[in-house]
């Protein structure tokens, strides 16, 4: 993908993975520590040839990283929030970058609807999450918020490869 402005990206054709690459991007995206051996038994391949496969899904960016997903109470972050975001003006870019700088937002999603933006927060409590929207309106090109505190999550993941192991 080309980029752009650090913000967004233009998309480009995406590069061709076989029901390998899937099993592989499936069981890493299970669980990211699986070593190319254990990975080679699963989908049929040696070691080096999975080694192979994953260094070209690295390159052609189909797999951007690799993270430890962190428990947010237990790093004293217990609350979650989604904000509704409605933007206006010419610095929208600008407006999301100034999203992306602060600390407690961990994804910002420019959506089609009544929001311009969603941003996925979380913080130590409502006092932190009521610091966080009267920062949000501060900024340039913020006309409106509105929050949606999570009250328990039952399913989080990434996308999956669609294939059945």
């Amino acid at each position: 993908m080309e980029e752009t402005n650090g913000t967004r990206r233009r998309p480009t054709a995406p590069p061709a993975i076989d029901d390998t690459d899937r099993r592989i991007l499936r069981l890493l995206a299970e669980d990211a520590t699986r070593t190319y051996a254990e990975l080679g038994r699963r989908v049929h391949l040696s070691p080096p040839a999975v080694h192979e496969r994953v260094r070209r899904l690295k390159r052609d960016g189909v797999i951007r990283g690799t993270v430890a997903r962190l428990d947010g109470t237990a790093i004293g972050c217990p609350l979650l929030a989604f904000i509704h975001v409605e933007t206006e003006g010419r610095a929208f870019t600008r407006t999301l970058d100034s999203f992306a700088a602060i600390a407690d937002v961990e994804e910002v999603h420019t959506v089609a609807g009544d929001a311009g933006v969603v941003l996925k927060v979380r913080t130590r409590d409502t006092g932190d999450l009521e610091r966080l929207l009267a920062r949000l309106y501060e900024m340039e090109g913020v006309r409106a918020a509105k929050s949606f505190v999570v009250l328990g999550t039952y399913l989080e993941r990434g996308p999956h490869p669609d294939i059945d192991l």
